[in-house]
């Protein structure tokens, strides 16, 4: 059982690695919050009291306090980030006594041990605000969202952003494949089938190709072609939590894997060529995905069919316009001489990438 108590903390260390500080004389309890602690990959400060001097209660970015020892902590300054642990599930003075130090949750054992473990990994990870997630699919085949999605990618990673770039569609051939690194060392999604609860996102982004100054998770070159829904959650939330952006490549179809991808993204482009019958197959992409995305905007790419325009595509699907996505000469070359979408930084590709992002990011609330 977790709860929470409301309180105005005087300070915060959300978003700050380092050691969380245990605060009990219970010996069995420390023992479980130590278990909790090794399965989240965070080696804990412990002590029987508040530290001398405060310093490790006060840069502590989390704080476990057992229930036997919140009178010894009542007097300390307070902070955010404090949690107080029991196991009497009856015992109503928990709440009073958790307000008094003022502790932001009361969790008692053993119900609440995956939320605590999912804490405490947030800690060990210094996890701050989740990544900007935007998936890219295209209205008909050869809509050109698989080059939109990479030139995104590139573009946030020239800006300064932590970015992955994510392939969820096994049959589009493989996005490493269009940055040119389909040989560069790193694993493939048939690496983490297997994938359950929660992947540390500082580990999943050191094990993936760096390209571009961007990591990128794609499909290798084997048979395999789908990966079962909780590692695509796991994935994804452990790719969330690194901060900075994902760019996620969909597929048309919808299936259970493609659902948790689209769960977790705060907002899809859906690139459709401004031509009659791509806007009749964009409806019924956008009449699937809309039961599941938040926010599903429509990127227009030309040449426009007569009587056509980027708002009236936008009017005819009933959704809000992105903007018209330009065509890159660059990319019409011969495959080996053309540079990865929206690398160059200067062409119409590029600044339609940068713009876009300069408006997203601001409406998000900052850059990331």
């Amino acid at each position: 059982m977790t709860g929470t108590v409301t309180h105005d903390p005087s300070s915060g260390t959300a978003g700050r690695p380092g050691r969380p500080l245990i605060v009990t004389e219970d010996a069995g309890l420390l023992d479980d919050l130590l278990r909790l602690c090794a399965a989240a990959g965070a080696t804990p400060e412990v002590h029987h009291g508040v530290p001398d001097h405060g310093g490790g209660w006060e840069s502590a970015p989390l704080v476990l306090v057992g229930d036997d020892a919140a009178r010894r902590v009542r007097g300390a300054a307070r902070r955010r980030d404090v949690v107080l642990v029991g196991r009497d599930q009856d015992d109503s003075g928990v709440w009073r006594r958790a307000v008094e130090i003022g502790a932001d949750h009361v969790l008692m054992l053993p119900d609440g041990e995956q939320w605590l473990v999912d804490r405490i990994a947030d800690v060990a990870e210094g996890v701050g605000r989740p990544a900007l997630t935007v998936g890219v699919v295209g209205g008909r085949g050869g809509a050109g969202a698989s080059t939109l999605a990479c030139a995104l990618a590139v573009t946030s990673a020239r800006e300064g952003l932590r970015t992955l770039l994510v392939d969820a569609d096994p049959l589009g051939g493989g996005l490493d494949v269009l940055l040119g690194g389909e040989s560069a060392d790193g694993l493939r999604w048939p690496a983490f089938a297997a994938s359950r609860g929660r992947l540390g996102g500082g580990a999943l982004e050191e094990s993936l190709p760096r390209l571009h100054a961007l990591r990128v998770l794609s499909w290798d070159r084997g048979d395999s072609v789908s990966v079962p829904p909780q590692a695509v959650r796991a994935v994804l939330a452990a790719a969330r939590r690194r901060g900075g952006t994902v760019v996620v490549d969909l597929p048309r179809h919808l299936d259970d894997g493609v659902a948790e991808a689209l769960a977790q993204l705060d907002l899809v482009l859906l690139v459709v060529p401004a031509e009659l019958r791509a806007v009749a197959a964009a409806g019924r992409v956008a009449s699937a995905m809309g039961m599941v995305v938040r926010d599903l905007r429509v990127a227009v790419r030309g040449p426009y069919a007569p009587g056509l325009d980027d708002r009236e595509v936008a009017r005819l699907l009933g959704l809000p316009l992105a903007g018209e996505v330009p065509v890159e000469p660059a990319l019409l070359r011969p495959r080996g001489t053309a540079k990865p979408p929206g690398a160059g930084g200067r062409g119409p590709l590029a600044r339609f990438c940068a713009t876009f992002w300069e408006q997203t990011l601001v409406e998000a609330g900052g850059t990331r």
